[in-house]
């Protein structure tokens, strides 16, 4: 009988050339993949819940896949623990109905871009946060952020790659915290444009180093326009933290 098999992972992504499987470099999906095969004796395709950037990482990500093998879920866990790599590890994994996708069956994320506001760089932190040496005002960060939250196009902060005719998409919240040296961009929606996070976080930088004025936002939102956003934050400080299903 044919099974649906529903499996929860986390990954550093800093070796990966994203999530979404590769032919001429190494991806998530390649490496999750080939265990599995390994592990079911059959050629294995997995349902990813995000496609994710270069080096981008993920604290909760789902994935699925079709097997008639009868392996029980303990075991895929704990034989695909021992043949991942140190930076990829399954953590949960169970029978879905048979209509369950990772993808489609998915009603929101929330991803979190974290930054480290101090004049010297943690090397244990390298690759995995973005280092910031500027004075930054996570309270003003966290007032501007609220322009976001709502359903809006988002023309403006979708990288070209991902334009599409409707670049519509509801925000669910999107706030900025700090703790100590640690200022943390939280936002979840019912889905996300391409490199929209990262766009996000870079657009509030520059309101933080005056190179976009205060409250502004709305106007860049409005314009649906890419070039009166900010900068697009590099992909280490970016983490898929839940997914809701």
């Amino acid at each position: 009988m044919l099974r649906n098999i529903k499996i929860g992972m986390a990954f550093c992504g800093t070796a990966y050339h994203g999530f979404q499987r590769q032919n001429n470099s190494v991806a998530v999906q390649n490496v999750v993949e080939d265990v599995l095969s390994r592990l079911t004796a059959q050629r294995v395709q997995i349902n990813g819940c995000s496609r994710t950037d270069a080096g981008v990482h993920a604290r909760e990500f789902f994935f699925n896949f079709h097997t008639d093998n009868a392996i029980p879920c303990e075991n895929i866990i704990r034989g695909g623990n021992s043949l991942l790599p140190d930076d990829i590890v399954f953590f949960s994994c169970e029978e879905a109905e048979a209509d369950f996708h990772a993808r489609y069956s998915c009603r929101g994320k929330e991803y979190l871009y974290r930054i480290i506001n101090r004049r010297v760089r943690d090397p244990f932190l390298a690759g995995k946060a973005l280092f910031y040496d500027r004075p930054l005002d996570a309270g003003l960060l966290s007032h501007e952020a609220k322009c976001i939250d709502g359903t809006q196009d988002f023309t403006s902060f979708c990288g070209a790659l991902g334009m599409k005719e409707d670049c519509t998409r509801t925000v669910y919240s999107c706030t900025v915290v700090r703790d100590g040296d640690e200022v943390d961009l939280l936002i979840s929606g019912d889905g996300f444009l391409y490199n929209m996070v990262r766009i996000i976080t870079g657009t509030l930088l520059e309101v933080n180093e005056g190179r976009i004025p205060r409250g502004d936002i709305p106007r860049i939102i409005a314009a649906r326009d890419r070039t009166l956003a900010g900068r697009t934050a590099p992909p280490d400080g970016l983490y898929l933290n839940r997914v809701m299903y």
